[in-house]
């Protein structure tokens, strides 16, 4: 498998080569794009990496190009950066799966932590899925139509909004879902259950 890679998106320049800079004094690989349309043309699922993302862009935002990789069940996680100060955009990335939300200017450091969170992440969710327990299957089993529904949607990476509008119910309904689901099964994330196999059956 490849080096992760820092994909930078932004279409002020300045900002664009700033972070790029700053990531090649440490060390890590990045790629730049002007463009949320360009970053789609390009975007590979099987590279590892994150996104450096800036929200208001021409043609298509950061929120938007967030909602796309959720649909495409692409599980690459982003760090969110603004110069507006838009806090209703920030929870809102953030509710949506996004790592971290930096403000311009920002402080390299900060930047860096989310960055840094932000490949651990991607390591994870493509670390070697483990074999499910018999018990865990059996658990998987014993849950209702609706919440097996829940679950496998979000093992595509899905957030709770976009199955929300797969499945017409509203979104605290599949938090609610979410929550049970994880109880019964005695994980404490959907990350978790990513890196268990669910796929044999029990014995």
């Amino acid at each position: 498998m490849s080096d992760p890679t820092v994909f930078i998106i932004d279409d002020d320049e300045a900002y664009r080569d700033s972070v790029c800079e700053l990531l090649n004094s440490v060390g890590l690989p990045a790629e730049t794009f002007n463009s949320a349309i360009d970053f789609l043309a390009a975007f590979d699922p099987a590279r590892p990496g994150c996104l450096v993302l800036d929200v208001r862009m021409a043609r298509m935002s950061g929120l938007a190009l967030q909602e796309r990789l959720a649909a495409m069940a692409a599980r690459i996680p982003i760090v969110f950066i603004s110069g507006h100060g838009d806090i209703a955009m920030a929870v809102k990335a953030v509710k949506d799966g996004a790592v971290d939300f930096v403000q311009k200017p920002y402080r390299e450091q900060q930047l860096l932590d989310a960055i840094d969170e932000a490949l651990r992440r991607d390591a994870q969710q493509r670390a070697p899925a483990q074999d499910a327990s018999p018990g865990l299957l059996a658990r998987v089993q014993a849950l209702t139509a609706r919440e097996s529904e829940v679950m496998s949607l979000a093992l595509k990476g899905w957030s709770s909004k976009v199955i929300a509008k797969e499945l017409a119910i509203s979104h605290r309904t599949v938090e609610q879902h979410r929550s049970r689901l994880l109880e019964k099964l005695g994980v404490a994330s959907i990350s978790e259950l990513m890196r268990l196999r669910l796929d044999q059956p029990a014995e």
